[in-house]
């Protein structure tokens, strides 16, 4: 008997994986588990004899438990969806930042440091000079809108 039809390696292998579910969670490593359950039972019981045949009911297998059953299972075992605030802009408006190169006049670009970080900034068409503080109005991409803080 060769190694790829022996039940018992089989059956090691799907002990193996339903342990791995633990490590890698998601429900495809438990059904390739099961799927190598199903060989190992069929190979015991003389239903499939060649190499050929057990790894075409592991495929088969595998692939049928995961399309079929995935769905219902995770119906049962729900992950946590909540979604936190992905609208990171909102924590920035208003926050008061320095400038570090000249804003404006015009939609002349400059520079702001806010949070450690430099980014560029533009201004209402008021110009704000370096050194100065200027609050965030809005952000466009990579780039801040911000108005001078009298």
């Amino acid at each position: 008997m060769t190694t790829i039809t022996d039940p018992f390696i089989w059956i090691a292998l799907a002990v193996l994986l339903a342990l791995a579910e633990i490590i890698v969670p998601g429900g495809v490593v438990f059904f390739l588990g099961a799927s190598s359950a199903i060989v190992a039972i069929s190979l015991w019981l003389g239903f499939v004899t060649t190499w050929v045949n057990a790894l075409s009911l592991f495929f088969i297998s595998s692939l049928v438990l995961i399309v079929s059953f995935r769905a219902v299972v995770s119906r049962f075992a729900e992950g946590d969806s909540h979604m936190a605030n992905t609208e990171e802009i909102l924590d920035e408006i208003d926050e008061i930042v320095e400038v570090l190169d000249t804003i404006g006049p015009g939609e002349s670009v400059g520079t702001i440091t806010f949070r450690g970080t430099t980014w560029r900034a533009l201004g209402d068409g008021r110009e704000i000079i370096e050194g100065s503080r200027a609050r965030i109005v809005s952000r466009e991409n990579t780039t801040y809108i911000v108005d001078p803080v009298a």
